[in-house]
């Protein structure tokens, strides 16, 4: 028996594919941990997942397919409109559990499968390739939508549609056809980019080395938002010349460990833990030049920021809605002389103010797509900086309302606003949270350094 401090056991485990995620999980009922983690050899994932050593509850978050059988065949989306319709239903399913997944810290596992079934994944697959090739005016509506019912479910693609642009921008012809198919067919990808111990965000310690018709990889990673929930995973690693390239790992690779250890405060079910990779083999084939997305002018920068941009819109909106909605109920203050709190005149000023700070953002943030679209179909030199400009600023906004409006939301809604059962700062937790992917600090510098001395921004993935 465990005492009260936590403690981490690891149990090793053969995945069945012919049980249930729920049968293989019905063995551990009884037992309880205050923080464990079960390997499972058949597909080399590291779980952590919650159970109370006081309660003896047993509580799991899994990811949706333990064994790496093919997901279920996704629907494709044809057009635009069809993707704002889908996203519209989707967010109005994943809203109605968003606080409990939040307060039990619940991976999102069903309404993953039931996202990337949709087809909404595969949304930005070239029509040349069998998708729809949407507009990022779009694909920046939909994650806003998606982001307003619950942020973690609207963060998660967002480097599995970053790696499509990459695809599309580095890959051969075979690659492109093989990767984008599984994509459409409902794959996810996740990603293991990030290193929370390397110089900067750019920098990269984990190798890749080639061997003959295989590459080698060898590192450890963090930030590792989706690859607990992927069947592919995207892998960032550099060779002796320091060009980066990027692996795509099947999940099953026995060289590679996925960690769920994030304990964020905000954004808690993105599992963004970390990855080990040990000697992790993979076919020259399943190797792209990533380094190469940036020899020309791309929008690639632009489009890995507008998604993070269109998180924060989000967030924004999903806590305008909760202001109103408890704001109509709050009581008016005694010297208003008002019988209630929606009569407040300074109420209702700063619901104006919220109200034209967050439409202004989401026109902006429109803008900025229509600015990528520009650059994608007339790449230049001055389309890719101008679009590079116009998603800097989305971003400024899309943070600044965010923040603003969770915060204004315990302001407008009163004191009852902070009751731990209501969950309410999960707003603020999770903007403040996801604000601080690229700072905000640089994109003023950014936007100044190209208006005031018609310098452009640097070309990466962070502009």
């Amino acid at each position: 028996m465990f005492g009260q401090q936590q403690r981490s056991n690891i149990l090793r485990c053969r995945v069945r594919p012919f049980m249930s995620v729920a049968s293989q999980l019905t063995a551990f009922k009884g037992k309880y941990f205050s923080a464990r983690a079960v390997q499972c050899s058949g597909s080399s994932v590291l779980s952590v997942f919650n159970l109370s050593p006081t309660s003896r509850s047993l509580s799991m978050s899994f990811p949706s397919s333990l064994s790496t059988a093919a997901p279920p065949a996704a629907h494709v989306i044809g057009s635009d409109a069809e993707a704002l319709e889908v996203a519209r239903a989707l967010a109005g399913r994943f809203a109605e559990e968003a606080s409990v997944r939040d307060r039990e810290r619940r991976l999102p596992v069903a309404e993953l499968d039931e996202f990337s079934a949709s087809g909404l994944w595969a949304i930005t697959v070239p029509k040349a390739y069998g998708g729809a090739g949407v507009s990022y005016v779009t694909v920046a509506e939909v994650i806003k939508l998606v982001s307003a019912a619950d942020p973690s479910l609207g963060q998660i693609p967002q480097n599995h549609l970053g790696v499509l642009d990459i695809l599309l921008q580095t890959g051969t012809e075979e690659q492109k056809r093989h990767y984008f198919g599984k994509a459409l067919a409902g794959y996810r990808f996740g990603n293991a980019f990030s290193e929370s111990k390397s110089k900067n965000a750019g920098a990269f310690q984990t190798r890749i080395r080639f061997d003959g018709e295989h590459a080698v990889l060898d590192g450890e990673k963090f930030y590792c938002t989706g690859a607990l929930f992927a069947h592919i995973v995207p892998v960032s690693g550099v060779n002796e010349q320091n060009q980066v390239f990027i692996a795509f790992v099947e999940r099953d690779n026995p060289g590679l460990t996925i960690i769920d250890n994030w304990d964020g405060f905000g954004q808690r079910t993105t599992a963004s833990g970390g990855a080990v990779l040990k000697a992790v083999r993979v076919p020259s084939s399943a190797v792209i030049p990533a380094h190469r997305a940036f020899d020309e002018p791309t929008a690639h920068g632009p489009i890995s920021q507008i998604i993070q941009a269109a998180v924060d819109t989000g967030i924004a909106h999903g806590a305008f809605e909760e202001t109103l909605k408890h704001a109509r109920l709050a009581r008016p203050w005694i010297d208003s002389k008002q019988d209630f709190g929606w009569q407040d005149p300074f109420s209702i000023a700063a619901i104006g103010d919220l109200q034209w700070r967050l439409h202004g953002t989401d026109a902006i943030l429109a803008k900025a797509g229509q600015a990528i679209d520009h650059a994608l179909a007339e790449p230049s030199e001055a389309s890719v900086a101008q679009a590079s400009v116009i998603v800097a600023q989305a971003k400024v906004l899309s943070a600044q309302i965010a923040l603003l409006a969770s915060t204004q939301l315990f302001e407008l809604a009163g004191t009852r606003s902070v009751l731990g059962k209501l969950n309410l700062d999960r707003y603020w937790r999770n903007a403040r949270t996801h604000t601080l992917h690229d700072p905000a600090r640089w994109k003023y510098h950014l936007i100044g350094n190209q208006v005031l001395n018609g310098i452009a921004p640097p070309r990466h993935a962070w502009n």
